[in-house]
């Protein structure tokens, strides 16, 4: 079973730092994108930071210059290094890659999600 495992969140004051790792697993014949989404309560769920297959990056404006997106092919996993964390930071984390995989009808991208890992910002 194909599935994304997501770890490393948690309860950090202000100005910390956190990692976020995202391990892909099960019956994967390639990753193309992947990256990380968040939802603050309330809110929408909001792109923070892609990384695609040959390593370009794309963030959100609101995290520039604090987190860093970065991937390890050969271990399937994709990471979110947060620095200088603030209280607006706060929400579940979620990973989303699309992943090449064997289906019944054929070998097909499809887009998967982590089950989501709680971030919280508060001194």
């Amino acid at each position: 079973q194909v599935q994304l495992v997501e770890s490393g969140g948690g309860l950090v004051q202000p100005g910390g730092s956190l990692r976020l790792s995202c391990a892909a697993s099960g019956s994967i014949f390639s990753i193309n994108g992947m990256g990380w989404y968040r939802q603050a309560p309330g809110k929408e769920r909001e792109l923070v930071a892609t990384i695609a297959s040959g390593g370009s990056t794309n963030y959100a404006d609101s995290v520039k210059g604090r987190f860093t997106i970065s991937r390890d092919n050969a271990k399937n996993t994709v990471y979110l290094q947060m620095n200088s964390l603030k209280p607006e930071d706060t929400a579940v984390y979620y990973c989303n890659a699309q992943l090449l995989v064997q289906t019944l009808v054929g070998v097909s991208t499809r887009n998967y999600w982590g089950q989501g890992t709680q971030v919280t910002v508060s001194s």
